[in-house]
């Protein structure tokens, strides 16, 4: 299995540090071709502007989406982009490990996807008719590979419940798993959720790393989250709402989007 990881926290001695050096040696000893992005340690541009555009004519007016779709088109995006795109190209499996800070993942990581995930390769709405809206959500580049996020939080498992103050870790994850795995059509397979990171000692990390290799060692038998396909018939054109009857009874919210 090849196996790409973007790995976002400032310092290697953390929690993180380690859980992502576990994993790596657990995986090359195993066979497993793995590489690794190491976003600070890249210094990986974080900002989009119209230097992300070596076809972008100073003085002109930058719209990222159209500028995005010409240069990606052009073969006129920079290096560090097209790296990350031949190593997204490359993997079988692409994790995502990065601890939750404010509600999100850390800005280096948001900037990656901003960057990375130029029109005309992560996604491509352009092609429509009135059954098919772009090749998104369930179809698009990077359909027949999968992806999870592996991410660590500082509360406790119950502040994250349907119940919890902060809302369920689920939910408050849908639009990375959902809008940003799902959109170009990862098969996208549950998180790994490490709570009350800061004041895990030594046996909460060997749990949590020994939990998220066996589900690495059984990748294929994880049930994938069942994300509703945009063009399979489940959504109305051209408001791309879900059609009436699908959702369970009394069902509302960000759930309906997932196949019971």
């Amino acid at each position: 299995m090849k196996v790409f990881i973007v790995f976002a926290h400032p310092e290697l001695k953390s929690f993180n540090g380690s859980f992502l050096e576990g994993t790596v040696e657990h995986l090359e000893g195993n066979g497993h071709e793995v590489r690794v992005s190491d976003l600070y340690r890249e210094h990986f541009k974080s900002v989009v502007d119209e230097n992300d555009f070596l076809n972008f004519k100073e003085g002109d007016k930058l719209n990222v989406f159209i500028q995005s779709t010409i240069a990606t088109k052009e073969g006129k995006l920079t290096k560090d982009v097209y790296d990350a795109q031949a190593n997204l190209k490359w993997a079988d499996l692409v994790i995502f490990q990065f601890p939750y800070w404010w509600f999100s993942m850390p800005a280096i990581l948001k900037g990656w996807f901003d960057r990375v995930y130029s029109s005309g390769f992560a996604y491509n709405v352009g092609v429509h008719n009135s059954t098919r809206f772009g090749d998104r959500y369930g179809e698009g580049n990077m359909a027949g590979k999968k992806a999870m996020l592996a991410v660590t939080v500082g509360g406790s498992e119950s502040q994250y419940s349907p119940r919890g103050i902060h809302g369920s870790i689920n939910e408050l994850l849908f639009p990375i798993t959902h809008g940003m795995l799902h959109y170009p059509g990862f098969t996208v397979l549950p998180s790994h959720i490490t709570y009350k990171t800061d004041r895990a000692g030594e046996q909460e990390f060997n749990d949590s790393l020994n939990s998220f290799l066996n589900k690495l060692d059984n990748i294929d038998t994880i049930k994938p989250i069942a994300y509703r396909k945009q063009n399979f018939g489940d959504y109305e054109y051209p408001s791309l709402e879900l059609k009436e009857g699908l959702e369970q009874p009394n069902e509302s919210g960000l759930s309906i989007h997932i196949a019971k």
